[in-house]
């Protein structure tokens, strides 16, 4: 689906664009055709003034030639009242003549230069015309051909009159060429806008198509997304309704209609009239009101509905506001949640949790009576075994030499169970301590505790064979207890060299790597007599033991001893052995018991 926002970017310049668009169609020509008539006004108005002004020239001339005519008469003898008249005339013609002429040709400073030099040249002619009349009727001829001399060649106007006349020509002509070529740019514009008319009407109606087949899309799209959430809702198990301020039912699911009831015949219902009176709590229809007339929200609302058959049926709703997107009325927005099988079995779980406590209270009290029966035998079996050890070593010493082969031996078996007997209390002490004592969890340098227990394991085999080959790994520091871990180390380097005794040279191997989960993987590897993987399970059981008494000492309780110590700490141990070749102990402590910092330090 085309996101929204790519919509709106697409959309938002489509209505100025169609604007300019007819607004282009509609005032270019217009423009045009206006700038068109302008240009023929302009161009009929450019020959009218150049008529004019040849008229006005015309006029000019006319007038000084009526004047002339006039004054020559009266200078040849036709000194006639009449004549002086029309001299008089046309001579006060002559200045109106040229002023209009002056005010026709104000924008062409050339005719004016002109106009001025006619003006001079006019009012010379008239001031001869002027000599001629006072000495005309005198029949003197000489002397007025004298006069009328400068007329011919110092005050000649017609050259004037003539470029005058001439430089109108050539504006009107250049005017012409100008509107001429005016009216063709017009006709070539007209034809670009009528063009660009089709291009833009091309366009537009392209536009229009692509936004009416746009629309479509977004209507068979939403129409589409709005089929894909009805379906959506239809399909979800948990049963969803809407309805209004009047608690009518606008819409709802199929869940909700199969949980309530609800009849298909389509006719509007209200949440009363449904669910065989669910939903008449005066409590909740008023929460329902809330929800709307005020903004509420309803959240994991419990409520208790009766069932017309079988038991009460317990829900949870959840309301909120929500607007229609066809509307302006706000809707409540409903769901509800079946928790009747969920809520009994909290009730169940509830209960086996009760009853697991006090089983568990049973068993810690168990323990307790054990721990404090295992201690007490403990200490209590010392006097008797002291007194069982001395006593003997005291008979021994009595008998002396009078003591045959058979009372020593019996005195050695004597003293032997007794010292053993003691080395099992001591360690089934220790065992018991494990289980009791407080964890001190502080950071604890593994390669430090290694080191350590090597060296007392060295120190106690310096006289026996065999020799022992370490290869210990660097190890990590840890977060736990340390007198736990150096009580596990002990075990497990103990074991390994107490087993592989029997090889002429020993080789235990302490190995770690980092596992996948963030915990720590230790192995210790031994070369000694192994055990048979079949009675695995019994090996981490107290007083469980491989190998007789007389093959290898010890109490068999060092790896219980061990597996509780990884028990409190949450960690695990097991073991893989095959006779004769060695055993791999492996056990493992979670990340959480990193210390703050890690050091590595090389063996």
């Amino acid at each position: 689906m085309e996101p929204v926002t790519t919509r709106i970017q697409w959309g938002w310049w489509r209505l100025p664009l169609l604007a300019a668009g007819i607004v282009l169609i509609m005032v270019a020509p217009f423009l045009l055709l206006q700038r068109l008539s302008q240009q023929n006004l302009d161009a009929a108005d450019a020959v009218s003034h150049t008529h004019e002004v040849e008229a006005a020239v015309a006029s000019v001339a006319l007038s000084v030639r009526d004047a002339e005519s006039a004054a020559m008469g009266i200078a040849l003898g036709l000194d006639r009242p009449l004549s002086r008249q029309r001299y008089a005339e046309s001579k006060a013609a002559i200045g109106p003549n040229l002023d209009r002429l002056t005010v026709l040709t104000a924008d062409n400073p050339e005719q004016q230069v002109l106009i001025g030099r006619l003006r001079e040249l006019v009012d010379n002619r008239m001031d001869v015309m002027d000599d001629l009349m006072r000495e005309g009727g005198r029949g003197d001829i000489a002397r007025s051909t004298q006069i009328l001399a400068p007329l011919v060649d110092r005050f000649a106007i017609r050259p004037a009159l003539e470029e005058m006349r001439n430089n109108e020509r050539e504006l009107l002509a250049r005017r012409n060429f100008d509107a001429e070529r005016q009216r063709r740019q017009a006709t070539w514009l007209s034809w670009a806008a009528m063009t660009a008319q089709l291009l833009l009407m091309g366009i537009v109606m392209l536009l229009l198509g692509r936004q009416i087949a746009s629309r479509i899309n977004a209507e068979k799209r939403s129409t589409q997304a709005s089929a894909r959430a009805m379906a959506v809702l239809q399909t979800v198990r948990e049963p969803i309704v809407l309805f209004d301020e009047e608690q009518r039912i606008v819409m709802h699911n199929a869940a909700f209609a199969e949980m309530y009831d609800v009849p298909g015949d389509g006719l509007p219902k209200t949440l009363p009239d449904i669910g065989h009176g669910a939903w008449n709590d005066p409590v909740l229809r008023q929460r329902l009101r809330d929800v709307l007339l005020r903004g509420r929200e309803l959240w994991d609302f419990e409520l208790e509905q009766a069932l017309p058959e079988g038991p009460t049926r317990t829900v949870l709703l959840n309301a909120r506001s929500m607007p229609l997107p066809d509307a302006e009325d706000h809707v409540v927005l409903m769901t509800i949640s079946d928790v009747s099988a969920q809520k009994a079995t909290n009730q169940k779980i509830a209960e086996l949790n009760r009853q697991l406590e006090g089983k568990v209270e049973q068993v810690s009290e168990v323990n307790r009576e054990l721990e404090a029966f295992s201690y007490s035998v403990s200490h209590d079996l010392r006097a008797p075994l002291r007194h069982v050890a001395g006593f003997s070593d005291k008979l021994a010493r009595h008998l002396d030499e009078d003591a045959d082969e058979k009372t020593r031996h019996y005195l050695d078996v004597i003293g032997n169970s007794a010292r053993r007997m003691s080395q099992l209390i001591d360690d089934l002490l220790v065992y018991s301590r494990l289980g009791r004592s407080a964890l001190r969890l502080q950071a604890v340098d593994m390669q430090s505790v290694v080191a350590e227990t090597r060296a007392m394991l060295d120190a106690g085999a310096e006289a026996r064979a065999p020799r022992v080959e370490w290869r210990i790994a660097p190890l990590p520091i840890l977060v736990a207890d340390e007198n736990m871990m150096r009580q596990l180390w002990t075990n497990l380097l103990g074991n390994a060299v107490k087993y592989s005794s029997r090889r002429e040279v020993a080789i235990v191997e302490v190995t770690h790597r980092m596992l996948d989960d963030g915990s720590h993987e230790f192995s210790v590897r031994d070369n000694g007599a192994g055990f048979d993987m079949t009675y695995a399970s019994k090996l981490f059981g107290v007083f469980q033991r491989m190998h007789k008494a007389t093959d290898f000492p010890g109490t068999g309780i060092g790896l219980a001893s061990v597996r509780r110590v990884l028990s409190r700490h949450g960690g695990r141990i097991w073991a893989e052995s095959t006779p004769e070749v060695g055993s791999t102990f492996h056990f493992t402590l979670p990340a959480a018991l990193d210390a703050p910092t890690y050091e590595r330090i090389s063996a």
